[in-house]
């Protein structure tokens, strides 16, 4: 995926999570926002994990503008797909996600935040979204395989 030209010379503009739409303005460091893989509608995936346990709780979308927020208020802030704007976890459920860290991936097209979670984490009301593990019956299920 092609990352935009974000000069550092000019205000950064997030790509936008709405392809036809325009750029929206962000206060985004230029030079982590040319460092950001965006899916062709200004997405990153979000994979977000307890602070203290290290489990997966959710995968969620952010722009630039939602990590821009992420990292300058140190609340989860996500771009909502279905809805089409902006999301505080927490706001209206009250179970909050107070960011301890956030890393980018190698490839610049994830980012892993790490929170305290307040709260469930999933909007079923569990405590992750990830709970309904799949049978695995591949040959080599439950080794260690190959170092990589």
């Amino acid at each position: 995926m092609p990352v935009p030209d974000l000069s550092p010379a000019a205000p950064a503009t997030a790509p936008g999570p709405d392809p036809a739409g325009p750029a929206r303005p962000t206060a985004l460091d230029p030079a982590i926002a040319a460092r950001l893989r965006r899916t062709p509608d200004g997405l990153v995936a979000a994979v977000v994990r307890a602070h203290d346990s290290g489990d997966v709780l959710m995968v969620a979308w952010m722009d630039d503008e939602a990590l821009h927020r992420t990292l300058t208020t140190g609340r989860a802030t996500y771009w909502s797909r279905s809805r089409r704007e902006y999301w505080v976890k927490g706001e209206t459920s009250g179970h909050h996600q107070y960011v301890r860290a956030v890393a980018l991936d190698c490839d610049g097209d994830a980012v892993l935040v790490s929170v305290d979670q307040v709260g469930v984490a999933c909007h079923t009301g569990s405590w992750t979204c990830f709970s309904d593990e799949l049978p695995v019956t591949g040959a080599s299920a439950g080794s260690a395989g190959p170092a990589s």
